[in-house]
């Protein structure tokens, strides 16, 4: 089975240092949902595993995040896009829970779910060190956008060994295909 993990925010769709509380401030990066209709197509199961703390933060509830979701996947769905699964932590740091990446809890999940021992070779792609942080424990690749905190992730330094780095997922999704 093909598999490629994707943060949310930064990677799929605009970020924002106020956090996405509701639909409407859900916006798709040019070219994101398209090249996970690529993904699609070349056989890869998507899923999504995102960091959430304005649930833990009181800024947005369940059914909010779940709208935002629902806006997510029909928008995918107009461009022939499919996202598989979505992961998320709903916690605050000061939580200190295994879910929170870059803790590796929520990307053990990923491969709980999908019946796979560890995470070897799996793309995992992400705007953020803590992102990449989680996935590597588990054997997973690295790769770093650009878009959303990836510049400044890219200048602070200490990616990850074999941390690959792309202006964004459509790049990354035309080296893997």
């Amino acid at each position: 089975m093909k598999l490629i993990i994707l943060d949310r925010d930064g990677v799929i769709n605009y970020d924002s240092d106020q956090f996405i509380k509701s639909p409407e401030e859900w916006k798709p990066i040019p070219g994101s949902l398209e090249a996970i209709a690529r993904l699609n197509q070349a056989g890869y199961r998507v899923v999504v595993a995102t960091n959430q703390s304005g649930i833990g933060r009181g800024l947005f509830d369940m059914s909010m995040l779940n709208a935002i979701h629902n806006k997510m996947h029909k928008a995918c769905a107009l461009v022939g896009a499919r996202i598989d699964a979505v992961f998320f932590c709903p916690h605050i740091d000061e939580h200190n829970c295994d879910c929170r990446k870059p803790k590796s809890g929520m990307l053990e999940e990923v491969a709980a779910r999908y019946n796979l021992g560890n995470l070897n070779g799996v793309p995992a792609v992400g705007d953020s060190l803590r992102d990449l942080q989680s996935a590597v424990v588990l054997g997973a690749r690295p790769y770093l956008v650009l878009t959303g905190k990836g510049s400044k992730a890219q200048t602070a330094g200490g990616l990850p060994e074999g941390t690959q780095v792309f202006p964004d997922l459509a790049a990354v999704v035309s080296e893997l295909l």
